[in-house]
C-alpha cells in the first residue's frame, strides 16, 4: 500500500454509469466506503443509487474528492478531459487514481501523476448492460499503470472476489480488441444469425428462444474441451457442398454472407476441420 494509505480506502467514483453504479454496488458489499458519486446528471437511477448506498451525490464543480481512491468510470474520451477539470479540485499528494477503460492507458490520468497522485486502468473483463449487476467473483481486471497504484487496485480487486494481471502498456489495445470479440462482436454474431434465422421463417424472438440450447452446450462444450473440442458441424465433416448450399442462401444478405465465410475462413486456418482443401475451394469458388 501507499504510505497511510487505508487497508480499504474509501472510494469516490466518477461516472455512475452501468460500470460505475456496478462498482459502487459491488465495493459497498465487499466492506469498503463509497464515499461520493460525482456525475453530471443527477437523474432518478443516480439518485435512487446514492441513496441506497448512503453516499453523497456531487457534481464536477463541487465535487469534494476526499477519498484515497478516485476512480473514473466515464467514456474514454471524458477521461483525460475529466482529469484536467478535477486536477483543479484538491489535494492529489498520496491519492490513488484510477480508469477503467480497457484500450486506453494510465497515461489519460497524467495531469494527476503530475500533482502527485499514483495513476492505473484498472478494467474488468465483463460486460455492463443497464438493469444488471453482474458479480465480479472470478473476473479478470487488467491493471497497468504505477507500482503503487497497481498495489492498491490487486489488492481492491482481491476483496471484490476478481482475479488481477497485468498487462503491458503497449498491449492495451490488442487486449481490448480481444474483449471485443469475447462479447459485443458475440452479439453481433448473434442479430446476425437472427438475420439467418428470418430466412428460414423466424422470427427473431422466436429465433432467440430456439438458439439459446445450443448456444448453452455450445459455451459448455467450449469450457470443457476448448475450441478444436467443442466444433462440430460440416466443417469437422468436411462437407465442402454444404458449404456451397450455405454460400448461395445467404447471398441475399450480405453482412450474413461475409461473416459466414470469415468465420469459416478462421475456422479453417485455426480448428481441426476436415478436408481442408476441399473446403477452402467451396469457400473461394
Amino acid at each position: 500500500m501507499l504510505p497511510a494509505m487505508p487497508a480499504k480506502p474509501r472510494v469516490a467514483i466518477i461516472g455512475p454509469g452501468r460500470l460505475g453504479s456496478s462498482l459502487a454496488i459491488e465495493l459497498s458489499r465487499a466492506g469498503y466506503e463509497v464515499s461520493e458519486l460525482v456525475s453530471r446528471g443527477a437523474g432518478t437511477r443516480v439518485r435512487r443509487l446514492a441513496r441506497k448506498l448512503e453516499v453523497r451525490l456531487s457534481r464536477p464543480p463541487v465535487a469534494r474528492l476526499d477519498a484515497e481512491v478516485i476512480w473514473f468510470c466515464v467514456p474514454d474520451r471524458e477521461i483525460s478531459p475529466g482529469a484536467r477539470i478535477l486536477a483543479r479540485r484538491g489535494q492529489w499528494r498520496g491519492k490513488v487514481a484510477f480508469h477503467s477503460s480497457g484500450a486506453l492507458t494510465s497515461a489519460e490520468l497524467e495531469v494527476l501523476r503530475r500533482q502527485g497522485a499514483r495513476v492505473a486502468s484498472v478494467h474488468p473483463l465483463m460486460s455492463f448492460v443497464r438493469g444488471v449487476v453482474p458479480s465480479l467473483k472470478g473476473v479478470p481486471f487488467a491493471l497497468e499503470g504505477d507500482a503503487g497504484a497497481l498495489t492498491v487496485a490487486a489488492a481492491i480487486v482481491r476483496c471484490l472476489g476478481g482475479t488481477p494481471f497485468r498487462i503491458p502498456t503497449k498491449s492495451k489495445v490488442a487486449y481490448h480488441a480481444w474483449g471485443a470479440f469475447t462479447s459485443p462482436l458475440v452479439i453481433a454474431l448473434l442479430a446476425t444469425a437472427e438475420q439467418v434465422a428470418g430466412a428460414a421463417g423466424l422470427a427473431p424472438q422466436d429465433a432467440r428462444r430456439k438458439m439459446l440450447p445450443i448456444l448453452k452446450q455450445t459455451l459448455e462444450n467450449y469450457c470443457r474441451w476448448g475450441a478444436a473440442g467443442a466444433l462440430s458441424g460440416p466443417l469437422v465433416r468436411g462437407d465442402g457442398e454444404i458449404l456451397v448450399k450455405h454460400r448461395n442462401i445467404l447471398s441475399p444478405i450480405p453482412e450474413a454472407k461475409e461473416v459466414y465465410l470469415a468465420l469459416s475462413r478462421a475456422a479453417l486456418r485455426y480448428l481441426p476441420v476436415g478436408q481442408r482443401r476441399k473446403l477452402a475451394k467451396a469457400l473461394r469458388d
